[in-house]
This record gives C-alpha cells, structure tokens and sequence, in this order.
C-alpha cells in the first residue's frame, strides 16, 4: 500500500480528520433537528462551507513553516488593517459593527485576528533571545501586539472575541516563558479594574449580561432569558436525551440562538450527557494532539505556534460551554464546527491546516 498510496496523502493525520469530520458532521445533524427537519436555511451552506474549508485546511498543510514563520507580522498587519476599516466601512448587523463586505463576500476580521495575533506573538519570541524572556523588553512589545486588536474589537463592541485575543497572545507569552508572578499581578489588577470596566467601559447590553450572570433569576423573561431556558434545555436532555428532533426547548422556539451560539443546548436536549461527552471529548482529543505537535515541534517558533492555536479551539470550547451553562456571561463565542456560520469555522479549520503543516514537517516519513 506504500507504494499506492502517495507519501503526502499517507502522512496526514487521519485520526484527527476523521475526529473534526465526527463533529462537524454531528453538527450538521442538530443543525437538521433546529431547522425541523429541513437541509435549509443552516444544514447546506455549513456543510458546503465545512468541505470547502476542510479542503483547504489539507492544503493549507503543504505550505512550509517557514512562510509562517516569515510573513507572521505581515499576516498580523493585514488584519489590523482591516480591523481599522471595519471602524470605518463596516457594516452594521445587531447594533455591532464587525463585517467588512467585498461583494457577495463577507468576512470578519477579528475571528481571523485570533489566529494572527497568536502567530505575531510567537514569532515576537522566536526573534528574542530565551535569556531576555524574563525582562521587561519582552513583555511589553506583546502587550502592544495583542493590545491593539483588543482595543479595536472591543470597540465594534465584541467582547468575546476581545477577550479571546487577550488570551490567545497571554497563552503564547506564558509558555515563551515570562515569569508567573507577572500573570499573577495582571490577574490581580483585571481583577481590581472589573468594577470600573463594568460601569464605565462596558456597554449597556455587555453591562446587563455581566449583572445577570451572577443571577440570571432576577431578570428571567429579559437578560436572563438565554441562559435560563438554556440550562432547562440542556437539564432537561438527561442521560440519553429526549430523542432526534424530539428537542422541546428549541422546536417551540423558546431558546433564543438555538443554531449559533446555544447550539450545545440545543444538542444536549435530544442527545443527552451522552452527546455532550461525545463532542467534549472529541474536541480534547484534537487539541491534545495539537499540544503534542507543539512538543514534537523542533523549533521555538513552531513549538510556541502550535500550542497556541491548540488552545485558541480551546478556548473557544470553553467558553462557549460555560456561558450555555451559565458559567459565564453571554459573550457570544460560537462552538466551532458545530453552530451555524462561517468565521468561526474557516479559523479552526485553517488552525488545523498550519498545526498539519508543522506535523509533516516533524513527523518521520511513516508507512500507510
């Protein structure tokens, strides 16, 4: 079979395709039961996007680390760029400003910049000596690096997605090596700041869903009203589930975004703990394997990117399931490769193509 197969097809990591292929297709399956039995509005274009995507991360994979290493303050330019023109031209849905329009397409900047920011970081410590990491000039060109982007999408205003940033380039400059005593004051200090953000930076809306947070009850037909009928939903699923297209919660529209961001509520209604082990342990498993590339990796470079998008999926799993939860606030963080859209989806799967690209170039040439 060696000589059937060809060496680049044989070498990619088909366990962790078939693993993201599971969920992606799982998710297609609750986008069904949401949409009542019908392939539209959600389950085609995620679909085609998923293909199309997935296609395109194998791809993704032949292009060498070096190029990744060369142009990763460029690619991180590029999107703070369009990060300032969505200040400027972008267009408005919800009441918030994130999306660039270029024709027919569509694109959002700031999902893109969670990939890039972990990129530029990392190339920022690649470029440093190991020996300077625990000085001051290495933290504070970062801090600028992912302060930025932060400053701007906070501005759109998305504080989900500015926070995922934050920690996207923290993560990067926790394992390049700075000294925990430096994270611990900055969490000290975030820590003392959250009363003012919450009255004097946040807006409104982000004010109230903070506020509700920590008693959903009191609001329960207004703020409140996604994370409540969100936790009866997923406690209602149970062990095993009500049953495909058997979901209450959803099909009597009582959960709000039971397609994109409360997809997991959706899900554990007629799946169950059983599904929601399944998608859990599922995404533990690619992003174990994408730490482990990280450890494979020969150089700082590649060992500092891998890990970093490793655990920007994540955080976006993560944060997602603790605000279905009730966790955590509302932020509106998708559960990717599972709700509907598309932003979300083309950064995992391209995280995946460039964590494919330092695999290959790691791994020994390996048998079929």
């Amino acid at each position: 079979m060696s000589g059937f197969v060809p060496a680049p097809v044989a070498r990619l990591p088909w366990s962790v395709l078939l693993l993201v292929t599971a969920i992606g297709g799982f998710g297609l399956v609750v986008l069904y039961s949401a949409a009542g039995g019908s392939v539209r509005p959600w389950v085609l274009p995620q679909g085609t996007r998923f293909a199309v995507f997935l296609v395109g991360s194998i791809a993704i994979s032949r292009v060498p680390m070096e190029f990744w290493r060369r142009y990763a303050f460029w690619i991180y330019g590029l999107f703070l760029v369009l990060l300032v023109l969505v200040e400027l031209l972008g267009a408005v849905r919800g009441g918030s400003q994130r999306w660039l329009g270029f024709g027919p397409i569509r694109i959002q900047p700031s999902e893109m910049m969670k990939l890039a920011i972990v990129l530029a970081t990392a190339r920022f410590y690649d470029m440093l000596p190991a020996a300077e990491t625990r000085r001051f000039q290495a933290v504070w060109p970062a801090c600028v690096l992912i302060g930025l982007p932060a400053a701007f999408v906070m501005m759109q205003p998305d504080l989900g997605t500015g926070l995922m940033i934050c920690f996207g380039g923290a993560t990067v400059m926790f394992l390049a090596g700075i000294p925990l005593r430096l994270f611990v004051g900055g969490a000290v200090g975030a820590a003392l700041a959250i009363p003012l953000a919450v009255n004097y930076v946040l807006h409104d809306y982000q004010r109230h869903r903070v506020l509700i947070f920590l008693d959903p009850e009191s609001d329960p037909l207004g703020t409140g009203y996604h994370i409540s009928q969100s936790k009866i939903a997923i406690g209602s699923g149970g062990l095993f589930g009500k049953g495909f297209m058997n979901g209450t919660q959803s099909h009597l529209d009582y959960l709000p975004e039971g397609h994109t961001d409360f997809v997991f509520a959706t899900m554990a209604e007629e799946w169950g703990l059983l599904g929601g082990a399944f998608l859990i342990v599922a995404f533990l498993l690619v992003i174990r394997w994408g730490i482990n590339v990280g450890v494979r990796a020969e150089d700082r470079f590649a060992k500092l990117a891998a890990a970093g998008l490793a655990t920007t999926i994540f955080f976006y799993m993560a944060i997602n399931l603790m605000m279905v939860m009730g966790l955590a606030p509302v932020v509106g963080i998708p559960l990717p490769l599972v709700s509907f859209g598309g932003s979300a989806q083309m950064t995992v799967l391209i995280s995946l193509g460039i964590m494919m690209g330092i695999d290959r170039s790691t791994r020994r040439p390996q048998r079929w």
